[in-house]
């Protein structure tokens, strides 16, 4: 067993060689940025309710949202095409899924503004 977890660690760092991207980093970025996004998706609902600009915390989320993406892009050296595939797919289906949350939060949000007055 040991030595199928040596064998995994070598193939997954060897990729972050290969591809010129630390994976370490890549990790860091991707779950790092998660409670930005959440804060910049509560600071959306809140500027939403007060009836304020939801432009910039939109771009804060979208930005936190890519942005291992952002650095896979940018560091990334002879990357297959298909990871790019994999890439645009990945945050198609997690856009609509945010896309979707947000709609219907904000919805209830309208029902409660609607329904207090």
């Amino acid at each position: 067993m040991v030595e199928l977890l040596d064998l995994s660690k070598e193939w997954f760092f060897g990729l972050g060689a290969k591809y010129g991207v630390n994976p370490i980093i890549y990790g860091a970025i991707y779950v790092g940025a998660i409670p930005f996004f959440t804060a910049s998706m509560a600071w959306l609902y809140r500027n939403y309710r007060t009836d304020r600009s939801i432009v910039l915390p939109a771009i804060s989320a979208v930005l936190f949202f890519i942005s291992a993406y952002i650095y896979l892009i940018i560091e990334g050296e002879n990357v297959p095409w298909w990871v790019y595939a994999i890439m645009v797919i990945m945050v198609t289906y997690g856009a609509l899924v945010t896309y979707r949350k947000v709609h219907k939060k904000i919805k209830k949000i309208d029902q409660q503004i609607t329904f207090d007055e």
